[in-house]
């Protein structure tokens, strides 16, 4: 008896609530609502989620904020809150969860990746007991979770590593789980060529559940939440949508990105797949149980992180 793949819409047709990560912090939470977008045209209610990791444009602080170090959030645990729309720093910065909320008119989760992994993992456990989701989506925009660690373009995969190792032990613990990758290539660092590569042997190796598009609909209402959210890579795949094409430079001209109509796509993939065929980051931070170690791992495979780059130009405005 032939045994059929998995597949994206048996995984749907058995679920009804999903809540969706943004698993990159930042704007990725806009990326987040895109894909749950089309998780609720297909039935389902969806919960937005992101990162507690907010881009040093707007928290000059280094790395993720823990619980100490926010205010006006609800605990469900040290590594899990959900946020309403005053949700911020104790320095005063709103996350774009908080922004979110607000457009949403309900709470967010936000997740604290100061616990590595397994901290992850504990948090979202919580997370699920509260929200009761039958459906864990990490949503990645950009793609950079696809990376091997050796990408001359690649800049931030501590938070994607992290993240894609607890959705792979959330799913070990009876969980059922999607990756999604939103914005082919939107954040500048991994190229075309090797997403391409790295989504031919997610195929091969029978990982890659299905895909999607954006719609006029869901186009729209993106728009209206761009407003609210900053970001720069979510807006991309918008912007090629309604057209845009050709070469463009992003993060104040840091990095380069291609525009064509596949940055409109969403690729929604296993992360089993993803991990055991692609991504040494992920395995390497799989047993970290903090933030350090998780990133002193990835220093291992010579592999320079978005920490990093924050701390040095914390050091810099420093001297």
């Amino acid at each position: 008896m032939t045994v059929a793949p998995l597949s994206l819409d048996d995984i749907l047709r058995a679920s009804s609530h999903a809540l969706v990560v943004g698993v990159g912090g930042g704007g990725d939470v806009a990326g987040a609502f895109a894909a749950a977008k089309f998780l609720e045209f297909c039935g389902l209610r969806f919960t937005l989620g992101g990162l507690s990791w907010e881009r040093l444009v707007y928290d000059p602080i280094p790395g993720p904020r823990k619980l100490d170090e926010v205010i006006n959030v609800r605990a469900l645990h040290p590594r899990a809150w959900m946020a309403g729309a005053a949700s911020q720093t104790a320095t005063g910065v709103l996350f774009a969860e908080a922004r979110m909320a607000e457009f949403l008119g309900s709470e967010v989760l936000l997740v604290d990746i100061n616990g590595g992994v397994q901290g992850v993992v504990a948090g979202m456990a919580a997370a699920i007991e509260e929200l009761k989701p039958d459906l864990l989506v990490g949503l990645d925009v950009g793609g950079d979770s696809l990376a091997q660690g050796h990408e001359p373009g690649l800049r931030s995969p501590l938070a994607d590593s992290i993240m894609l190792a607890a959705y792979v032990e959330l799913e070990k613990r009876g969980h059922r789980v999607l990756w999604g990758i939103f914005g082919y290539g939107s954040d500048g660092e991994l190229s075309l060529d090797e997403i391409e590569m790295a989504l031919n042997k997610i195929a091969g190796a029978g990982g890659w559940l299905g895909a999607t598009a954006l719609t006029p609909k869901i186009v729209a209402e993106l728009e209206e939440v761009i407003k609210h959210v900053p970001t720069e890579a979510s807006a991309i795949p918008v912007e090629c949508f309604r057209g845009a094409w050709g070469a463009r430079r992003i993060r104040d001209g840091q990095r380069n990105l291609k525009l064509t109509p596949l940055t409109a796509l969403t690729f929604f993939v296993a992360p089993t797949s993803v991990y055991a065929t692609l991504s040494r980051p992920a395995q390497a931070v799989r047993a970290s149980v903090s933030l350090d170690e998780a990133n002193d791992a990835l220093h291992r495979l010579n592999i320079h992180t978005e920490l990093d780059y924050e701390r040095e130009q914390a050091n810099l405005r420093a001297r």
